[in-house]
């Protein structure tokens, strides 16, 4: 029996010992960056962006085809009937079709012919010309759509990884406060016991006990959901707990002026620069549409080989032209198109001043945003020392009969809360700042977020 019980306890420390290293995988530590850098792999905004460049690249490489040659080649193999074949050759009518007279026609049954032409643009009113041109703005364009999403990603990342770090907080203080009230309801509850303190008093103690511990449960649940949060955008295995660095998470050094930004925006906004291109390609386009009132011109050359057995076979026949194309419908029909273009060009430029209008507004309300949170970190620390210093006053009174339970449950709660204030404060300023660089157009430039 004794070494049954032996072996049972050996076999559960070995699992033990097996199971552990599978647990300790689940936990993945991440800096900011390599959170920032794992986002931008496994984006599927981003995946769609890099399809949309693929297709503009696409779009751009058909339209340089179109200054290759046309190159087509047919051929055919006919079978025909013995056709009634009456050839007026002379001024006397003939009705002989069985070649009896000694003029006899061939029986033709069957026919075989290929033909190879090709064709080269020399001149189709400079639309070949506009329309690569055009391809090409409009692949700039979606590569700096791409980039502009990449911002966007980061700084979702960014958001989503200090809202972890917020929610950890969160739970570590309420942890750090639970047991401090626990320990406050085991001196109460001695006190009590003596007569030195109602039980009014350590009920209202073990209340709040009770709230701390709902709170935590609040706590823990929002952590779980923003882990979980984390682990889709960064493309691991939601059961993965992040361990997050805080050591990454540093406050900006020297900020600029609104000007300074509004100016960098101008230089580096994607967004805007990518409107602009759309805007060159929208008047690229119209001198493409006037083309159409101009003929094409192209050079071509053919070759025909032709065999009617028992009657004719032709080879060696090449011929090489010129030749000219014009749609007379062009002249009615390309006004419409042209207003179409130029009225497509228009929107564009009043898209470009509305996005440079509310770039503008970004820029100074996200400055205004950080500068806020800074003075949010000023007051809230001074509020730490505040909340400290009054409850070790009150925390005095009330162990010289000055001060009430409730009095020294209130100034608990208001220490827990300046430093969960102070804490997300901290946090919050470095994604107002990312926010104030998203609006100037510089966030992907960074390093660690290329």
């Amino acid at each position: 029996m004794k070494h049954r019980i032996l072996l049972s306890s050996f076999i559960f420390s070995l699992c033990i010992l097996l199971v552990h290293p599978l647990i300790a995988q689940d936990t993945k530590s991440l800096t900011l960056n390599e959170a920032v850098q794992l986002s931008l792999q496994n984006s599927k905004q981003l995946k769609s962006s890099r399809a949309k460049i693929d297709e503009a690249t696409a779009v751009l490489h058909e339209a340089r085809d179109g200054q290759l040659p046309d190159f087509k080649i047919s051929g055919s193999y006919l079978r025909v009937n013995n056709p009634n074949i009456n050839l007026h050759t002379s001024s006397k009518p003939s009705t002989d079709t069985t070649g009896s007279s000694g003029s006899a026609l061939p029986k033709v049954n069957q026919a075989v012919y290929g033909m190879a032409n090709i064709s080269y643009p020399i001149y189709s009113g400079n639309r070949i010309k506009y329309g690569i041109e055009s391809a090409k703005y409009l692949e700039k364009a979606a590569s700096l759509d791409a980039e502009h999403d990449a911002g966007q990603v980061i700084i979702n990342t960014i958001g989503a990884y200090i809202n972890l770090y917020k929610s950890k907080a969160a739970v570590n203080l309420v942890e750090e406060n639970l047991q401090e009230s626990r320990k406050r309801d085991t001196d109460f509850a001695n006190l009590e016991s003596n007569g030195v303190i109602a039980r009014n008093d350590l009920l209202k103690a073990q209340l709040q006990t009770s709230n701390i511990e709902l709170s935590l449960l609040d706590a823990e649940n929002n952590w779980k959901l923003a882990n979980v949060n984390m682990d889709l955008m960064l493309g691991l295995p939601e059961n993965t707990t992040i361990a997050m660095d805080s050591s990454s998470l540093q406050s900006p050094g020297e900020i600029k002026t609104v000007d300074d930004y509004e100016q960098i925006a101008l230089q580096n906004r994607r967004d805007i620069q990518a409107l602009s291109y759309r805007a060159k390609a929208a008047g690229t386009n119209i001198k493409s549409v006037k083309g159409q009132y101009y003929p094409s011109v192209a050079l071509s050359g053919g070759y025909v080989a032709l065999d009617i057995p028992g009657f004719v076979s032709v080879t060696n026949a090449i011929d090489v032209g010129i030749g000219v194309q014009y749609s007379l419908s062009s002249l009615w029909k390309t006004k419409a198109k042209l207003e179409e273009a130029k009225a497509k060009e228009n929107e564009l430029k009043a898209n470009e001043e509305m996005l440079n209008d509310e770039m503008h507004y970004q820029i100074n309300e996200q400055y205004e945003g950080y500068l806020l949170s800074l003075k949010k970190i000023d007051v809230y620390a001074k509020a730490i020392d505040q909340a400290d210093e009054n409850y070790k006053i009150t925390k005095n009174k009330y162990n010289n009969a000055l001060a009430t339970t409730t009095d020294l449950l209130d100034a608990d709660v208001a220490q827990l809360q300046a430093k969960l204030n102070y804490a997300f404060a901290k946090a919050d300023a470095i994604v107002a700042y990312n926010k104030l660089i998203l609006a100037s157009g510089i966030l992907t430039d960074k390093p660690g977020n290329k």
